[in-house]
């Protein structure tokens, strides 16, 4: 997708998390801090791709204490591949899920702005979102940068590896789904995500 296309539809997604938290104050950031935030996703300096996986296999006890929270275990991969055209470095994101009382398996994906957002002059985010007014993500990275911080409001998910299930379903913020905390985990972890054979081989050699 074109950077003209990208760019409008990723400031929209995160536009319409960040209305999700009355106190956000969005800037767009320059390239050295774009640059710096990318070497903090991905723990160096990116080349033409790179990888990011986050996890988090919520425990009965953290479930226990919230109880409103819908979901149980969430991966989150973030790719970055330079555009030989533009010569531009383009995130994206893959999003994967299962709610606590359900047994199916849930996914998500979209396109990320590569200018990194920031709120009140603190937290730098990534704005990420889904095709088609599907919603998005912002993602912003712990102090120690071992943990992913993703937010959201409403995201279009489909049955996993359905994407062009026609069944319309979103997975919504509530009092406990608002805010994810995943850690920092090995490539191969969010293998699963994953449908393209070059792509998890490159994944898998990181």
């Amino acid at each position: 997708m074109k950077l003209a296309l990208i760019l409008p539809l990723a400031l929209a997604a995160f536009i319409g998390v960040a209305r999700a938290e009355e106190a956000d104050d969005i800037r767009e950031a320059n390239k050295t801090e774009t640059e710096a935030f990318n070497a903090r996703m991905y723990a160096g300096a990116p080349g033409k791709t790179a990888y990011a996986c986050f996890v988090r296999r919520y425990d009965a006890d953290h479930l226990a204490r919230h109880p409103k929270q819908k979901v149980a275990a969430m991966k989150l991969l973030v790719s970055a591949e330079t555009d030989p055209e533009d010569k531009q470095l383009h995130n994206s994101f893959r999003l994967g899920f299962r709610y606590r009382h359900r047994s199916d398996d849930f996914d998500s994906s979209g396109s990320c702005h590569h200018v990194v957002f920031t709120k009140d002059g603190g937290e730098v985010r990534l704005g990420c979102g889904v095709d088609c007014e599907g919603g998005g993500i912002g993602v912003a990275l712990s102090k120690d940068d071992k943990s992913a911080i993703v937010r959201l409001a409403s995201v279009r998910v489909w049955l996993h590896n359905k994407p062009d299930d026609e069944a319309e379903r979103s997975l919504v913020a509530g009092s406990d789904d608002g805010i994810f905390r995943l850690d920092r985990a090995d490539s191969s972890e969010c293998a699963a995500l994953v449908t393209d054979r070059k792509e998890l081989a490159a994944l898998r050699h990181k």
